[in-house]
């Protein structure tokens, strides 16, 4: 590995324990009308489980009626700690802004952390090899599940998630980084270890100028380690409000959104993760040539 990437890859590590384990705050329990609002929008949702590892995982999934037949773009989107699949579905509604997509929102199990030491809550794991691995198994047995059920789009396959679900993005980044067109984290920090080399990857990050959580210095490390890999100019142009691309000419981009708010989740995140993201695809593969025919024996 070169000093560049490994320098990069320490980084990551450097806010990985702090970053990664906080929760975020729980949510307020939703009203009788909220929830029957959220019932009344999930007609098109299918609830789906795979075994992994003798443990049920779950997720709630999204699908156009199409996208048996004609490949779409696939978004999994990843709850914070002390979340769930069905509340960052409510809060984030990456199906009602990208309905052509498959949206999943996986289901976290217990998992310990910072203000959790008993593991109460769920959430993702944070590093490579903790909670043996159980979330990246979770992750390539969810994948092979849902291309089986559905036509998905290889060339436009995205991950995003809040706080612990925006840590374990950064982590799938640096784990399974080549299958994904672009990530999108939203509060957290970057978490890899020793000896993995990170892809370049578009990536947008949605940050809170006020975060006590994830404190955006924390962030900033992150963002300044993705930038080096991406091999980004240091000036930025304005993206939106609020967001600043970095790319240099041919570039990949990153694009920061530092907000005025705190940890909670962004009113607008979704909607300028989707933006990003459609922006975004892996190149088609290159085919590969027919072998030249044998002459003729002679």
């Amino acid at each position: 590995m070169n000093k560049q990437l490994l320098t990069l890859v320490v980084t990551f590590i450097s806010c990985a324990s702090f970053a990664l384990a906080q929760d975020e705050p729980k949510p307020a329990p939703p009203t009788v009308s909220e929830s029957e609002k959220f019932t009344a929008s999930v007609v098109p949702m299918k609830a789906m489980s795979w075994e992994v590892d003798g443990v049920k995982r779950e997720a709630i999934v999204f699908a156009p009626a199409t996208a048996t037949t004609i490949p779409a773009p696939l978004v999994l989107a990843f709850h914070g700690h002390g979340g769930s699949s069905k509340q960052f579905a409510r809060s984030s509604e990456f199906h009602t802004a990208w309905p052509e997509a498959i949206v999943v929102y996986p289901q976290g199990l217990p998992t310990a952390g910072m203000t959790d030491p008993q593991g109460k809550k769920a959430g993702w794991q944070n590093r490579v090899g903790v909670e043996d691995d159980r979330d990246l198994k979770f992750f390539d047995v969810m994948l092979a599940g849902l291309k089986n059920e559905f036509k998905v789009d290889d060339q436009r396959i995205y991950s995003t998630g809040h706080s612990n679900g925006g840590g374990f993005t950064y982590l799938l980044w640096g784990q399974r980084g080549t299958l994904f067109a672009a990530f999108g984290p939203s509060a957290a920090g970057a978490g890899g270890s020793r000896g993995v080399t990170f892809v370049a990857r578009p990536l947008i990050h949605i940050a809170g100028e006020s975060d006590t959580i994830v404190p955006i210095g924390f962030q900033k490390l992150s963002l300044t380690a993705a930038r080096t890999l991406n091999g980004c100019d240091s000036e930025g142009t304005p993206w939106a409000k609020y967001c600043t691309q970095y790319q240099s000419q041919g570039g990949t981009p990153v694009v920061v959104c530092l907000q005025p708010g705190g940890h909670k989740y962004y009113e607008h995140a979704t909607e300028l993760i989707v933006k990003f993201f459609k922006e975004h695809a892996l190149p088609m593969p290159t085919p590969t040539p027919a072998p030249a025919p044998a002459p003729p024996a002679s």
